[in-house]
């Protein structure tokens, strides 16, 4: 009679019991998830969070027990109460940090509370019988333990990352791969305590979230093999193949200015010394060629950057923005590959000019490629590569059009060879464009009808149509005291050279003698007898005007067009910006958390329809034939990873690379 009064009254408690343990682990998997987006970083690794501590959870569920059991035994007399206060007590419990819990609090349990719990287990019905309930299943989750990484000496100030629990043996040897990894060798668990409900499976620790490696994977893609528009494979013969990556690394000045962007990353790995390590392991991994950075804080360059390029093989070529601005521009080839024929850096600015009034710069590099020996008499065409980072400001998109038009025309001067014709461009940066705004379709297409384009749609940004004054395109959009066409060319550049100078010999002079200009009194001349009173007389037979045609050469035509601006490179992107296994659109950076494409690679390739819709590459190779590129990533992928930067991209644009090859052609 006693056991079935026992067990009537432990049922409510039992059901609490389950109610408030599976609130504390709930509670306790928030906590871990909440450290794990945003680990300590301090020395060579950091430490991994691991499962709860087994007497921790020993201590815990026999404390709970404890008070379930006297609150039980005190039903009686206490009714409905008793519920109430088991609820206090346990919640009063999950509030306290369950790592401040320590041996000590053992001796609190007295012996005959534990004799009562006891006894209690070896009732006549079972809990889980009581209860009706199925036992659940147990959950297997390796452990995790801290792991240090390997580093060279010139980034021993790199704090690393753990790693998941998917990753491979090729990821670990992987020198990229220094976020998170697992541990060789699990660490041993202690001995499961007696589980005191029979039937009943022992709560686990909840599984550690995807590991930043797997999360932002990028795969290589290859096109060497793949045919081009006309059926031809794109490896077929020599060619002179190189790599170039494109990369804004995001200065710090700049990230200070604007730290409300990057409220959602842990200080630690927004600090200087852990980004720069980050972004050398970076380069180091995936060796280019050619590379183009944008940000580049003048301090760090000199002072860091430089010197660790430099030791990398690298020649670099930097331009600070104008005026009191810290950031700018830097390209770095490697002069075993390349060798430099002209550097021209790029001023937008223009004093007493509204429109070009900012301070944005470019980098535009004349390289002529290294073809090895053993290839014996052959030649290659030299390579362009212009590098540049566009004004930010969404409302100004004739700001932007007039930039670029700026650099499309340096870009014509320094590629343009003897024949009129232009040898191979890449043209790269931080455009602040989405795909298929104007300024996008522009560069791609080579012409743009502007004439009263609402300025914020150039770029595509941002959406302003929402208010009530729009600032609107007019034509011209730049003046013509720029020197610059409406087809993005200097002036000097659309005329040919005079045949030969004058000669104004002695002869040609004496012509001019006697024209009718020479024979008028000039006004204001003051009259002196036998000096300024005569008037010279024409001989006979002298012309009143002598070669008046050929005294002066018209100046050269420069008609404007009616709002429209055309360009002549035939630029194609690298990126197709779009993700057709996910469904997709590529993003390159996360402004607040909303992902866009703004970086990009462009280069000098004929467009060609696409008819049947199979052919990913809408291009026609030329000169320069894209070999393969490293894929980008989703919005959804990068929310996973918490944004950018994190812990294993140190910057808040994601890295562009490709691989080219170029014809070799024999003399």
């Amino acid at each position: 009679m006693i056991a079935s009064c026992l067990c009537y009254l432990l049922l409510p408690a039992a059901r609490l019991f389950r109610a408030l343990s599976d609130a504390f682990f709930t509670c306790r998997k928030n906590v871990l998830l909440a450290k794990s987006s945003s680990p300590q970083v301090e020395g060579a690794f950091a430490m991994a969070p691991r499962g709860l501590d087994q007497e921790e959870c020993e201590g815990l569920l026999q404390q709970w027990r404890e008070e379930g059991l006297s609150q039980v035994l005190s039903t009686v007399n206490e009714g409905p109460l008793v519920d109430k206060g088991l609820a206090q007590s346990s919640l009063a419990l999950l509030m306290d940090n369950p790592g401040e819990q320590d041996a000590a609090s053992e001796d609190k349990w007295s012996n005959r509370q534990l004799s009562d719990l006891r006894a209690a287990e070896n009732l006549e019905e079972p809990f889980p019988e009581v209860l009706g309930e199925e036992s659940l299943p147990e959950v297997e989750n390796p452990m995790w333990a801290s792991v240090p990484m390997q580093t060279g000496p010139q980034y021993a100030d790199c704090a690393v990352l753990p790693m998941g629990a998917l990753a491979t043996e090729q990821w670990e040897e992987d020198p990229a791969v220094m976020a998170w990894s697992i541990a060789p060798e699990p660490v041993p668990q202690e001995e499961a305590p007696i589980w005191p409900f029979e039937g009943l499976g022992q709560l686990q620790p909840p599984p550690m979230e995807i590991p930043y490696h797997e999360i932002l994977w990028r795969e290589w893609e290859d096109f060497s093999t793949q045919p081009d528009a006309q059926g031809l494979e794109a490896g077929d013969g020599p060619q002179f193949q190189f790599t170039l990556m494109s990369y804004n690394i995001l200065a710090q000045d700049l990230m200070q200015q604007s730290s409300e962007l990057y409220l959602h990353c842990h200080p630690d790995i927004l600090n200087w010394n852990y980004r720069f390590a980050n972004l050398m392991q970076e380069f180091q991994h995936w060796d280019p060629d050619i590379l183009c950075l944008q940000e580049v804080q003048e301090d760090h360059y000199w002072e860091q950057l430089e010197p660790s390029l430099r030791m990398m093989g690298f020649t670099c070529f930097y331009k600070r923005r104008t005026g009191c601005k810290t950031d700018g521009c830097a390209v770095c080839y490697k002069p075993t590959r390349f060798r430099l024929l002209c550097a021209s850096p790029v001023e937008y600015f223009r004093p007493g000019s509204e429109l070009l009034n900012r301070d944005n710069v470019g980098l535009v590099l004349l390289l002529q490629p290294l073809v090895p020996e053993g290839l014996g008499q052959v030649s290659v065409a030299p390579l362009c590569v212009a590098n540049t980072h566009v004004l930010y400001n969404p409302r100004r998109g004739d700001v932007k059009l007039a930039q670029m038009a700026i650099l499309l025309a340096e870009v014509d001067k320094v590629a343009r060879l003897s024949d009129g014709s232009h040898c191979p461009i890449i043209l790269c940066g931080d455009l602040n464009s989405v795909p298929d705004s104007p300024l996008y379709n522009f560069i791609k297409d080579g012409e743009l009808q502007y004439r009263g384009m609402p300025a914020w749609k150039v770029s595509g940004q941002e959406d302003f149509s929402h208010q009530l004054y729009q600032r609107k395109l007019q034509a011209p959009l730049w003046p013509s005291s720029l020197g610059i066409t409406d087809c993005c060319q200097y002036v000097s550049s659309c005329h040919p050279k005079r045949s030969e100078r004058r000669k104004y010999s002695r002869d040609f002079l004496l012509c001019f003698r006697f024209c009718d200009i020479a024979c008028q009194r000039p006004v204001g001349l003051v009259l002196m007898e036998g000096v300024t009173d005569t008037k010279p007389e024409r001989p006979a037979g002298w012309a009143e005007s002598v070669l008046e045609e050929g005294v002066s050469e018209p100046e050269p035509d420069f008609s404007r067009t009616v709002g429209i601006i055309q360009h002549c490179l035939h630029l194609t992107s690298v990126y197709t910006h779009f993700l057709p296994q996910h469904g997709r659109p590529e993003v390159t950076t996360m402004p607040l958390g909303l992902g866009m494409t703004v970086d990009y690679i462009f280069f000098s390739a004929e467009s060609c329809e696409n008819g049947n819709g199979t052919d990913r590459r809408l291009y026609q190779d030329g000169t320069l034939k894209l070999l393969g590129r490293l894929s980008l990533l989703s919005e959804e992928i990068l929310w996973a990873a918490n944004g950018l930067p994190n812990p294993f991209c140190s910057s808040d644009h994601l890295c562009l690379l490709a691989s080219f090859g170029m014809e070799v052609t024999a003399p």
